[in-house]
């Protein structure tokens, strides 16, 4: 059986129905950042599934035990229990001492699960090389791997197992500082960069707080702040993060061939096109109907109503071009009807894109 296309679609009923959205769900203010850390650790209590003999393990557990006044011969260690891993964290802007961290930890070794294993003391550093958080806990795994054991036998593995997570398993040890608001400036950064966006915000933001604002570029706006507001650069940000705007959005179709999903906004156009794919054949055409008044009618007009149809006929390669101009919504609607594949969709999609028809920026994921 073909797996239908998930389709998506996204459509705003007109420029007027697009919905406001708020400043601060658009953009984030420069100087204030997350930052990277990562670091080494071990996460013992693995009950055999853990690393085989290998040497980085088993020196890096020689390391540990020393700490605590314990000198063991590498040879003697057995590291079945215990799995050497990277650990992964983002510190959020404005993060104070002690505030916990998520984390995430990940096998780099051949352990076969990290399920009910504990991290270790870890010191977790930035691209500096300084130490800005510790991290330990236990691990929770959002997957398995089972099996009867023994030559040629069966095993059963859920997503990944060599992947956890420790919530809030970091706490903050050193703040990173940020500066927002130097030199009687803030600027504002768009998360999706679109030169109209970026215009209507400097717009909004002029209503408010008159000739403070100019838009820099597709992906920045530059605020002066009032005097008013020196020295209170929180309670200015705040006031401009409630400013509501309608952002505009562009002609995008993204494609995730992995998951089967595909979604387009309102603004994606198809041109004048007819497909031929395969024993499949789509024909789009547009027709006008025009009524006119009654023979006796005074206030009556002659009013034309266009119309698309599309038709779907399985055959060996004939089709006819019609021109027409219909969303994308019609001509995945009418593929979807007849069971179009996944692929097939991506493949029709791109054959569009390369004709010159489809009139919207396409991305594959």
């Amino acid at each position: 059986m073909k797996l239908l296309a998930r389709i998506i679609l996204l459509f705003a009923v007109s420029a007027s129905a697009v919905q406001a959205a708020r400043v601060k769900d658009l953009v984030s203010v420069e100087g204030g950042r997350d930052n990277q850390l990562v670091g080494y650790g071990l996460v013992v209590g693995l009950a055999g599934d853990g690393d085989s003999s290998s040497p980085m393990t088993i020196n890096a557990v020689a390391n540990s035990l020393r700490r605590f006044g314990l000198t063991v011969d590498a040879e003697e260690i057995k590291s079945e229990n215990v799995a050497a891993v990277m650990i992964t964290a983002d510190i959020p802007p404005f993060a104070r001492e002690g505030t916990r961290i998520d984390v995430t930890v990940s096998s780099i070794g051949d352990a076969e699960s990290l399920q009910g294993g504990v991290l270790l003391q870890t010191p977790l550093m930035g691209a500096d090389e300084a130490v800005y958080a510790v991290a330990q806990g236990q691990i929770a795994v959002g997957g398995y791997i089972g099996g009867g054991g023994g030559a040629g036998g069966a095993t059963v593995q859920k997503n990944h197992p060599t992947v956890g997570s420790i919530s809030n398993g970091a706490i903050v040890e050193r703040e990173i500082e940020m500066e927002v608001g130097k030199g009687g400036f803030v600027k504002l950064i768009l998360r999706n960069p679109d030169y109209n966006t970026a215009s209507k915000l400097a717009e909004g933001i002029n209503v408010i707080f008159p000739s403070s604002t100019i838009a820099l570029d597709a992906a920045a706006v530059q605020i002066t702040i009032p005097e008013i507001y020196l020295g209170r650069e929180v309670d200015f940000i705040s006031s401009v993060g409630g400013i509501s705007i309608e952002p505009d959005t562009p002609a995008r179709i993204i494609i995730n061939e992995r998951t089967g999903t595909i979604v387009a906004t309102a603004g994606v156009r198809v041109s004048t096109v007819a497909v031929s794919h395969g024993s499949l054949s789509l024909t789009i055409a547009r027709s006008q109907n025009i009524s006119q008044p009654g023979p006796f009618s005074q206030t009556g007009e002659t009013a034309v109503a266009e119309g698309t149809e599309l038709e779907v006929v399985e055959e060996l390669g004939a089709f006819h071009i019609i021109p027409d101009y219909p969303t994308i919504q019609q001509v995945t609607n009418a593929l979807n009807a007849m069971g179009v594949s996944t692929r097939e969709m991506m493949s029709i999609l791109q054959a569009m894109k390369s004709a010159g028809a489809l009139q919207a920026e396409l991305v594959i994921k």
